[in-house]
């Protein structure tokens, strides 16, 4: 009797190409599916984000099993759990004795160095397939990389363009002429901007069931557990990116880095957490935003800035991740060591901005790019807050954030922590920007006009203290070097009163407290 072949699929790799199902047929596999304790709890995952992940699992193991295909899933309740990966691949192992254990590669470090173990472990072959839902492979973000001081985004994503195609003409020029749009697509929010409504989807038996799980064993995890309205089936992630390129595409170059009060989603397409979780394939996506444009329903700018989110950037921090690892999770360049505050859990602050920041990651386990990067991020680089802290923090609160996508995001392109080799420059701003870029600042208690004192935005001298403070650092970088001549113009007294507001603003800010992110 032939010896089956074992599967893994993992928590997000829930597509049918995955490679490790490539070739094989039903009656000669067993799928294992893990709801695992450590997975959930390796950080304190935002309560939302386990019940997508969980209740995505389980209704992909019924679309599985009623195409034919035989799934071991083992349910975060069972009595014989082990609780981890490995642990639940050995009682597989005891359950079918495989001739060969067959898994698609890991998104994260930590789990492929466990599965790197497995061989030596269990008695039977164990195959560690490329995971091919990704356009760049490991060997061609290495080449890339290869030489290079500054792994700068935009040629690699040049490169990405040339290789799918996407938005190119026969004579291998970029389509309209220009590689990159992104100038015109910096709109500040006009008055009474309101986009359509992303859809929501209405729990299910299964999901209803995840939500019970959720709020029983994981009480004390951060974030709403309801209303719950995120895709948790491919039918359902394809019902959403239909409604995205249909409603809001067509404004999503402009307003991609617009912010409005209370206005959490704007043009942006919420399927990120889809996407990451392997619902949707990124091509599909890029070549549905290309149509769209092809069909004049959707300007290049805002198409271009579409497929560059998804072939340019997701791709380029999934290749810098692993190029990087496992130095990337404990770079700290800056120095940077002031603990993460409170607010950012309990969103108790009256910076307006960061409170609305704080209260869609609290509802909804999601914030768009623009809110990441130039509030809560800029907050934590100008702030000093340590790298680790504020990994911790944006792995935990988003239904879309695994390591391989999350940490070069923070240590990179938010905090500057590895020194410059994603991004060119630390994305530091003052008030002005946020300012400029949404409607917080006018109903604030601070004052984005008033630069020092206690009731100036106190992103102003922050500003000036990160400046200065790394000025040893960052004035042979030339695309913010020239600051200093400005820093220098001010003269001493103005200096102090930036640097004194500053001190008192770092002073006030109340600790987080311990058992927030991990226990």
């Amino acid at each position: 009797m032939t010896r089956p072949v074992l599967v893994p699929i993992l928590g997000d790799q829930l597509s049918r190409n995955l490679s490790s199902l490539e070739g094989l047929a039903p009656a000669e596999t067993r799928i294992l599916m893990m709801e695992v304790w450590d997975e959930a709890t390796y950080v304190k995952h935002h309560k939302q984000k386990i019940v997508l992940i969980f209740s995505a699992m389980r209704h992909f193991a019924e679309e599985l099993r009623a195409e034919g295909w035989q799934v071991d899933y083992i349910r975060l309740g069972d009595p014989e759990n082990t609780g981890s990966f490995t642990g639940e691949v050995a009682r597989a192992v005891e359950r079918h004795a495989p001739g060969e254990i067959r898994v698609t590669e890991s998104g994260e470090w930590r789990v492929h160095e466990a599965m790197l173990e497995w061989e030596g472990r269990f008695p039977c072959p164990v195959t560690i397939l490329p995971d091919t839902r990704f356009i760049a492979t490991h060997a061609e973000f290495r080449a890339f990389a290869e030489g290079r001081k500054h792994l700068t985004m935009e040629y690699f994503y040049r490169e990405m363009r040339k290789k799918t195609g996407l938005l190119m003409r026969p004579d291998g020029k970029p389509e309209g002429g220009e590689w990159n749009y992104d100038a015109e697509n910096r709109e500040p929010p006009k008055a009474g901007l309101k986009a359509p409504p992303t859809p929501k989807f209405v729990p299910d038996t299964i999901t209803e069931e995840v939500i019970a799980l959720v709020g029983e064993r994981f009480p004390d995890h951060f974030g709403d557990l309801e209303p719950f309205g995120w895709p948790v089936t491919r039918a359902e992630a394809l019902e959403a990116a239909a409604a995205f390129f249909a409603r809001r595409l067509s404004l999503f170059g402009p307003y991609q880095d617009a912010m409005v009060h209370g206005e959490d989603d704007l043009y942006h397409s919420m399927l990120s957490t889809s996407l990451n979780c392997g619902l949707l394939d990124p091509l599909e996506l890029c070549r549905a935003a290309e149509d769209a444009y092809k069909r004049g329903t959707a300007p290049l700018n805002s198409v271009e800035g579409f497929i560059r989110q998804i072939i340019g950037w997701r791709e380029y921090v999934r290749g810098f991740y692993w190029h990087q690892m496992p130095g990337l999770a404990a770079a700290n360049e800056l120095g940077a060591h002031r603990p993460l505050p409170d607010f950012f859990w309990t969103g108790e602050t009256d910076m307006r901005c960061l409170a609305d920041c704080v209260r869609t990651t609290r509802e909804d386990a999601h914030a768009h790019h623009i809110q990441r990067l130039m509030v809560l991020g800029n907050f934590c680089l100008i702030a000093g807050i340590d790298p680790q802290a504020v990994a911790d923090w944006y792995l935990v609160v988003y239904a879309d954030a695994y390591e391989w996508v999350e940490l070069p995001n923070v240590a990179g392109m938010i905090l500057y922590a590895d020194g410059g080799r994603l991004a060119t420059k630390p994305y530091a701003a003052s008030g002005n920007y946020i300012n400029k870029m949404s409607n917080h600042c006018g109903g604030c208690r601070y004052k984005v006009a008033q630069k020092t004192g206690p009731n100036a935005c106190p992103f102003n001298p922050l500003y000036w203290h990160f400046m200065a403070r790394n000025r040893a650092r960052l004035e042979s970088n030339h695309r913010i070097g020239r600051i200093y001549a400005t820093w220098d113009r001010m003269g001493e007294a103005k200096q102090r009163e930036y640097l004194e507001s500053a001190e008192a603003f770092l002073d006030s800010l109340e600790p987080a407290r311990e058992g927030w992110a991990r226990n």
